[in-house]
């Protein structure tokens, strides 16, 4: 890669759109696949973002509906529960070798990408940040930060590091980590227990960690536990100090897509915490009782614990 670089941004959402913006502003090709509404959307008037941390403003980006063409990376920032039917616009004869970086919840997904692109070109990320579509190519960024942690096993170092820098230099503090199922499941093991437990009661996480303190406790307690299991880290303590830190009136992504009838990514990550827990023989009760749970609201109990 040069310094340059030709980014292709699949599903260019609050995550994907934020990134393809900052990207643009700071020189790079940006190609954003999408449907051909926001295809068109994104061609005519860009991408606005409104933002106290990187300003207001609207970058130029192409768009179009499938890869048609070698990119230096192409980002994953679908949901994962569009991802299969998303994979369609980026064939792998068209992304060649770039490197295919997707920014997904859950711990599954490297395998099933690396079973359909180059596995040495897969580079898991993880981003810390809240950023949200209000209408096609307009994103609002509310958090005061936007940070990444980009990994991949067998990836050549110098396209990591690359990528690492143009992030950094577009905005968010990137930095390369090597251990690649540490950095999954240090998201896993904070995300999961919020996630599930205030879509579970519908309330934000101030209500979570009050009135429902020891179900909390008992959840991070548990993932923490598969999180060991698995290779990953494990300090429940610093997960519930972490909670504790944030605004009472915090809700998680699958709380939102709940409220908003979307599709809940509860196989991407209480299906995958049930696995990973069954493979390795941690009891999961608090888990599976919540998952289960969930699962009955959405009509998906037998979809779920299956391994």
């Amino acid at each position: 890669m040069g310094n340059e670089l030709t980014v292709a941004v699949l599903g260019p959402g609050g995550v994907g759109g934020l990134l393809a913006a900052l990207l643009s502003r700071a020189g790079h090709r940006v190609i954003c696949l999408a449907g051909e509404k926001t295809a068109d959307a994104l061609r005519t008037d860009g991408i606005q973002v409104r933002s106290g941390r990187f300003g207001d403003f609207t970058a130029r980006v192409e768009a179009g509906t499938v890869l048609g063409e070698p990119v230096d990376a192409c980002l994953i920032t679908v949901k994962h529960t569009s991802l299969d039917a998303a994979l369609a616009r980026v064939p792998a004869s068209a992304l060649s070798d770039g490197l295919l970086v997707p920014f997904l919840n859950g711990v599954e997904h490297p395998a099933i990408l690396r079973a359909r692109y180059r596995a040495d070109r897969v580079a898991p990320a993880v981003i810390r940040v809240e950023s949200t579509r209000v209408a096609p190519g307009v994103i609002e960024h509310g958090s005061p930060f936007a940070e990444i942690d980009l990994t991949g096993t067998g990836v050549p170092r110098a396209r990591l590091d690359a990528l690492a820098e143009a992030f950094d230099a577009a905005g968010p503090a990137t930095r390369v980590l090597e251990d690649e199922t540490a950095a999954l499941w240090a998201k896993m093991s904070f995300l999961a227990p919020m996630a599930l437990l205030t879509t579970r009661h519908g309330v934000p996480l101030g209500e979570v960690r009050t009135r429902h303190r020891a179900e909390l406790t008992a959840l991070v307690e548990e993932t923490a536990a598969i999180s060991r299991a698995c290779g990953g880290p494990a300090d429940p303590a610093q997960a519930l100090a972490r909670y504790d830190a944030f605004p009472p009136s915090m809700k998680s992504s699958m709380q939102r897509d709940a409220e908003a009838g979307r599709p809940l990514e509860l196989d991407a990550i209480g299906g995958a915490l049930l696995r990973a827990a069954d493979r390795h023989g941690v009891p999961a009760p608090v888990t599976a009782r919540v998952v289960g749970e969930l699962a009955a609201g959405q009509g998906a109990a037998d979809t779920i614990t299956s391994s």
